[in-house]
């Protein structure tokens, strides 16, 4: 399996880093947030008050399971990371699905030579039917995948290809939007260039009110949960 690497998350980073270093230069600010911006900053976030939230619930990942199933994914579950690759080959021969396979290049870690499709770490082309990623959290409230931008976490990979496989660890899943947010927080996450939330396949009904899957995405989003 070759491995490659897109530059347009780093080149747009880039660029975005020149724009706000001109600006502040003609606010005549300094490069760097002065630390007391920066206290502000964390002092609004910590006041901030939570808008209403649903009930608790017992076991978020059960309801995340429910809520996915009910947009129209299909759910499969594994024990480790170390079985991830296996159930997705298991899941592409189940359903006799075909294409080259485009992978999140964080995920390199997994042995992915068990796929019997060509295969390689790099975000998708147009050409590429199948794209497997892992995901930032998700929310079990509506069965949504978050997904924050990255290079080796391209945002292409749940937006271009046919079918899309998305590894979501349990202890990913959070009970609503808001928890999300508080746990991109809480792992230092910087806000990057996309932050995407998903549910389920792309669909519209823009022609007759009529659903037609695929319209601006995968037509096809297969979950593999990873647990107890």
């Amino acid at each position: 399996m070759s491995q490659s690497f897109n530059d347009d998350d780093l080149d747009t980073s880039a660029a975005r880093s020149e724009i706000l270093n001109r600006i502040r230069s003609l606010q005549s600010r300094p490069v760097t947030m002065r630390d007391n911006e920066m206290t502000l900053a964390k002092g609004y976030l910590a006041r901030k008050t939570r808008g209403p939230a649903p009930s608790p619930v017992e076991n978020v990942v059960a309801l995340f399971e429910e809520k996915s199933r009910a947009m129209l994914c299909t759910v499969q579950r594994v024990k480790s990371n170390a079985e991830v690759p296996e159930a997705c080959a298991a899941y592409l021969a189940e359903n006799e699905l075909k294409g080259t396979v485009a992978i999140w290049p964080a995920l390199n870690q997994l042995d992915w030579s068990v796929l019997p499709h060509v295969a390689r770490l790099g975000a998708p082309t147009g050409d590429d039917l199948i794209g497997i990623s892992a995901v930032a959290c998700a929310v079990a409230e509506t069965g949504t995948l978050v997904f924050a931008s990255k290079a080796d976490e391209p945002a292409s990979t749940h937006l271009l290809p046919e079918t899309h496989i998305a590894i979501v660890r349990e202890d990913q899943v959070v009970h609503t939007m808001e928890d999300a947010f508080e746990m991109l927080r809480k792992e230092g996450r910087i806000m990057p260039r996309a932050l995407n939330f998903v549910s389920g396949p792309s669909r519209t009904a823009d022609i007759e009110q009529t659903i037609v899957l695929g319209a601006h995405g995968p037509y096809r989003v297969h979950l593999i949960l990873v647990g107890k």
